[in-house]
Formats: C-alpha cells, sequence, structure tokens
C-alpha cells in the first residue's frame, strides 16, 4: 500500500521557490529546502524526485504566480499604452517593494541553470515566449488601431519589451531605485512611438 503523502506539496512547492529565489539553484542545498518547506528529505524526494524536481514545479508555480497573470492583464484588452505602462510600472513597484530583494526564478535559471540543464532552458523558453507573445499581440493590435505607430515590428518591440523587464529585475537586485527604474521604464515607453 502506497503512503499517503502528509504534507501540503503546493505550500512547499512555495516555500522551495522563495528559497530558490533567495539563494539560486546551487546555493539552496536539501536541508535548505527541508528547513524552508518543513518537510523531511525523505518525503521530498518521494515527491519530487530530486532537487532538480523541485526546482522544475518550483519553476512551475513561479509562472502561475508571475507570468500567468501578467499573461491574462495583457489579453484584458486595456489600451496598449496603458497597458504597456503599467506592466513596467508594475515591474518597477514589485522590485522597489519586495524588502527580501529576491531574485526573479526566471532570470536566476537564465544565468544559473539554462546552459546545463536542458528542461530549465526548455521551462525558461516557454515562459519567456508566452509573454512574448502577449505582448506582440497587444503592439500588433494597437499598431493596426493606430494607437501606436507601425514604424517597428510589433515582434521585435514586444522582445524589447521583455528584456527591459529582466533588466529592471537585474538592476533592481543590484539598486531598487525606483526613480532609476521609472526612468528605464519610462525610456521602453518612448521607444514604442
Amino acid at each position: 500500500m502506497a503512503r499517503v503523502r502528509e504534507f501540503d506539496t503546493e505550500a512547499a512547492v512555495h516555500a522551495a521557490m522563495d528559497a530558490f529565489r533567495c539563494r539560486g539553484y546551487e546555493g539552496t542545498s536539501i536541508q535548505d529546502l527541508v528547513e524552508a518547506t518543513g518537510v523531511g528529505r525523505g518525503s521530498l524526494y518521494a515527491a519530487f524526485g530530486n532537487k532538480e524536481g523541485l526546482y522544475l514545479a518550483a519553476m512551475d508555480r513561479y509562472r502561475q504566480l508571475y507570468a500567468v497573470p501578467l499573461i491574462d492583464m495583457l489579453r484584458a484588452g486595456a489600451p496598449a499604452r496603458d497597458l504597456l505602462r503599467e506592466v513596467l510600472v508594475s515591474t518597477v513597484d514589485d522590485i522597489v517593494q519586495d524588502g527580501a530583494r529576491k531574485a526573479c526564478l526566471i532570470v536566476g535559471a537564465t544565468t544559473e541553470r539554462v546552459t546545463q540543464d536542458p528542461k530549465v532552458a526548455a521551462h525558461v523558453r516557454a515562459t519567456t515566449s508566452a509573454i512574448e507573445d502577449a505582448l506582440r499581440d497587444v503592439i500588433s493590435s494597437a499598431q493596426a488601431s493606430g494607437q501606436l505607430p507601425d514604424t517597428r515590428n510589433a515582434r521585435d518591440l514586444a522582445r524589447y519589451l521583455v528584456v527591459t523587464m529582466q533588466g529592471l529585475k537585474v538592476m533592481g537586485a543590484i539598486n531598487p531605485d525606483r526613480a532609476s527604474l521609472m526612468a528605464v521604464a519610462e525610456t521602453a515607453l518612448d521607444t514604442l512611438g
């Protein structure tokens, strides 16, 4: 008879996600994960297979908490310029309000794991592509309706905004000064035309 899992898997994944955001993949030991989740080593291995399995589950959780709401917001149909401004301002606000200065799990995975782990690389690509596609759709529709000039390719602008958002997260980890980060966000908005 199989043992019944005796812990809240979602809570454990969330706690592991926070640990990985604070310390990175390599900097987070199994013991750190045991302490963060309150779940025994054997139970973590039984549920997730290994540290990588828990990391991938944490990346899925991160996507659900951060990328999916962003994509939903982009598909809500608000005026494009206001919507894109809200996306960048929200990015800055999240950075500034994060007193623990937790890293973006996607940025962390990109710099630490993408070249070493094809599963992580595929996850990062899928998440980034989904955000880029949603941004492209907003920009393309806005160009078609005359809200934004169509002098630049919508896909290129969407990629530029993804790079800007990730760059804001990196710079915010160094110096979470709202005025400096907002200057970058405003420059990006000006680039849209």
